[in-house]
């Protein structure tokens, strides 16, 4: 296939890039590199099977060729991202999507959009499931994200009903692993870098707050089997195994073999008190189950962050 991948630099877009040129196909990676980064990429370019367009998934999107799927993967992703461009956030899940969808249903390709467990908002239930509706602040700080991701599922559902298009909804749960911004802001980033530099490590609120941690190959190898299926409905893909903050403070100052106190400041608003997936769909429909303990996850992400830090 050629597959088009939006946020290809980012985080996830250069894993899933990379696990798309390995498994034989052609990717046209775009990205603005508002969060994202070249040296996520830059080994790809050595393959005659990668092709790269700088460009805002906002305006009007057009790509030589043909195209058998378009993966919607560019936003911010970490409540620092979207709270520092609130706009671009909302702009690149409404207007994005849109542009998006329409090259797919322009090109007869199956549309999948990168979704996440956001969706649940602050959830009322544990672990959340597909059926759930969530429970979201519209007008909160976060709810620039949490709804535009939302709108995004609304609008590539539409178009699967209204135009029968093939599409993907993947709602994406914590993900860690190499190629996370050492400023991510996320849990496991703040504290690789603050156990490596042995500097205090701050956990938000209590922290007894609870999140699931899928390591990214795991994630890549949900995603794609996701893509060749034939789900148009919303499937989890995420770890289940659930653990505390500080339980995951004390892991990543652990793996880090750091000296580092764990310090606590305010919970920030509107954040979610817990966060578990239910992978009974994707279980059941993509034979799928992540693989990667988090103490093994955990060690090769501190390789990574090591080889990062100054």
């Amino acid at each position: 296939m050629r597959i088009l991948v939006t946020g290809a630099a980012g985080f996830l877009g250069s894993h899933l890039s990379r696990h798309l040129l390995q498994k034989g196909h052609s990717v046209v990676g775009l990205d603005n590199f508002i969060t994202g980064s070249v040296d996520n990429i830059q080994d790809l370019f050595k393959n005659g099977k990668f092709e790269f367009i700088n460009y805002d998934v906002t305006n009007y999107l057009h790509v030589p060729g043909k195209l058998d799927a378009v993966l919607h993967f560019a936003s911010p992703a970490s409540p620092i991202d979207y709270l520092k461009f609130p706009i671009p956030t909302l702009k690149v899940g409404a207007l994005g999507t849109h542009k998006a969808l329409g090259l797919a249903k322009n090109k007869n390709a199956i549309f999948m959009i990168a979704s996440t467990s956001e969706v649940y908002g602050d959830p009322l239930i544990n672990p959340q499931h597909e059926g759930y509706w969530g429970n979201v602040n519209p007008i909160g700080p976060r709810g620039v994200y949490d709804e535009a991701k939302r709108f995004a599922e609304a609008l590539t559902m539409a178009y699967h009903r209204y135009h029968k298009m093939q599409v993907r909804i993947v709602r994406i749960f914590n993900t860690y692993g190499p190629n996370m911004r050492l400023e991510d802001g996320r849990a496991v980033p703040n504290f690789m870098v603050q156990a490596l530099r042995n500097k205090p490590i701050t956990v938000y609120g209590d922290g007894l707050q609870t999140r699931s941690l899928c390591y990214v190959s795991d994630l890549v190898d949900g995603i794609y089997r996701l893509l060749t299926s034939g789900m148009n409905e919303p499937v989890n893909i995420g770890n289940p195994r659930e653990l505390t903050l500080i339980e995951l403070a004390e892991m990543v100052k652990k793996a880090a073999g750091s000296r580092s106190k764990i310090i606590f400041r305010p919970l920030p608003e509107d954040d979610p008190k817990v966060r578990r997936p239910d992978i009974t769909r994707a279980s059941k429909e993509l034979k799928w189950r992540p693989k990667v303990s988090l103490e093994d996850g955990l060690k090769k992400t501190v390789t990574y962050f090591r080889s990062r830090i100054r």
